[in-house]
């Protein structure tokens, strides 16, 4: 079956796409990776896998922004939403929080709704399955490989997520 950088490497290559790949110590947070990877946060792609009602999708946002739940219920119709359990994410994915690449199938078995602050770079940088692994290719690329299911704006500066005690 292989591992999912495998999968990501053989996706990459399959296309004829270039990609860096770097193994680096563990990361914990998007700051970390960026770090790791020598990029800035803005170029980092966060993806996120959140349950919307009673199906999981995966979001993908610049890693130097956070989530907005109400957006996304807002802009899906939805009634409630909250992020994947640990427990889930192992059971979906395989993979631990922080190592979910940005890409739905044939990797992930999520349709990927993407915020415009992705698109906003010219290339993306991801955790690739691990937290020692990341890869850095093209935004362009990326997204033709992915094709979003939506891309609408989801993410803001954590200064702008609401007022407190207002829902996010």
């Amino acid at each position: 079956m292989g591992t999912v950088l495998e999968a990501i490497r053989r996706l990459l290559d399959e296309h004829g796409i270039e990609y860096r790949e770097m193994h680096h110590a563990p990361t914990r947070t998007s700051a970390e990776s960026a770090a790791a990877r020598g990029e800035s946060t803005d170029i980092g792609g966060k993806a996120i896998v959140f349950k919307v009602d009673d199906a999981f999708h995966l979001f993908v946002l610049s890693a130097s922004l956070q989530i907005r739940s109400r957006a996304i219920r807002k802009h899906l119709g939805a009634k409630r939403t909250r992020f994947a359990t640990e427990a889930e994410l192992l059971r979906m994915t395989g993979l631990a929080p922080g190592s979910i690449p940005p890409f739905g199938p044939p990797i992930l078995p999520f349709g990927v709704y993407v915020d415009p602050s992705v698109l906003a770079n010219d290339r993306i940088a991801f955790n690739a399955g691990s937290l020692t692994d990341s890869i850095v290719m093209g935004r362009d690329d990326w997204e033709r490989l992915v094709r979003p299911a939506g891309v609408f704006r989801f993410a803001a500066p954590a200064g702008e997520l609401g007022a407190p005690g207002e829902p996010l």
